[in-house]
């Protein structure tokens, strides 16, 4: 019989898992997870973006949220299509999300990035709860990628449970 190999994606879910087995620090990932994520996008959407020409009518649409999301949007493509997928259904809901805190702020609310501050810094603070109450320390901790693996780590779970091959 031929063993089929684990595909990079599957050996990055299972090293994430180690430091991920704990049920309150599951819950606590499905909350804070994609908060962060959340709360990381609208602190890049918020950072002044320069004018430039040739976008024409397009200036205003490009910020260096942008640059994240392509980036992130990439790296997940190249474990997993099918997750990079999903990734820009929720990018583009959280996107959505951040242009209602646009208008909130233009309306006399508070600004993007205060919001999104505090979200990261609360979302955080209950990541490391997580890990302590856990007993082992964040798996981003060992390899900065794991940060990008969360999220995903997330929606495999998803995908299994609809019976979709990620």
């Amino acid at each position: 019989m031929k063993t089929q190999a684990r595909r990079p994606v599957d050996r990055d879910f299972d090293k994430y898992a180690e430091s991920h087995q704990n049920g309150t620090n599951k819950i606590i990932h499905w909350i804070c997870v994609p908060l962060i994520f959340f709360s990381i996008l609208g602190l890049l959407w918020s950072i002044p973006f320069p004018h430039l020409d040739f976008l024409g009518r397009y200036n205003g649409y490009l910020n260096w949220a942008s640059f994240a999301i392509a980036f992130s949007v990439y790296y997940y493509y190249r474990l997993s299509p099918v997750l990079s997928y999903f990734m820009l259904i929720i990018i583009f809901i959280m996107a959505m999300g951040i242009v209602q805190l646009e208008k909130w702020q233009l309306a006399g609310g508070p600004s993007i990035w205060s919001v999104c501050l505090v979200i990261f810094v609360v979302s955080w603070i209950g990541q490391f709860v997580g890990h302590k109450i856990e007993g082992k320390k964040p798996s981003f901790l060992d390899d900065l990628k794991f940060l990008l693996i969360g999220p995903i780590w997330l929606l495999h779970f998803i995908c299994r449970k609809l019976n979709i091959r990620y």
